[in-house]
């Protein structure tokens, strides 16, 4: 058992880090329910702001399929970055 500690060390210290999935935030217009799935993202939401983490290469898609289920939003961002106005028009063109 003693052998198999350092060896474990080892595997775990070569490793490479894994980088988490970026954080997209959401704002509707009306409330949401608690969670929402969108193409395999589960958003959390409470009230009005929903979260999740997706290593989606699109996350415009994931903007636009979540207006198609929530409703219009006004603010959807990835870690931070808020799309511009052009292109949250363009994801609430999917609302319902």
């Amino acid at each position: 058992m003693r052998a198999l500690l350092p060896a474990l060390a080892a595997a775990a210290l070569a490793a490479p880090a894994v980088a988490a999935a970026p954080l997209l935030t959401a704002e509707a217009v009306a409330e949401v329910e608690p969670r929402v799935l969108v193409e395999g993202a589960a958003f959390q939401c409470a009230g009005t702001t929903c979260k999740t983490r997706s290593a989606a290469s699109r996350p415009l898609v994931l903007c636009e399929r979540l207006a198609k289920e929530v409703g219009p939003l006004t603010r959807f961002a990835v870690d931070g970055r808020a799309l511009d106005a052009a292109s949250l028009e363009r994801c609430n063109a999917k609302a319902r």
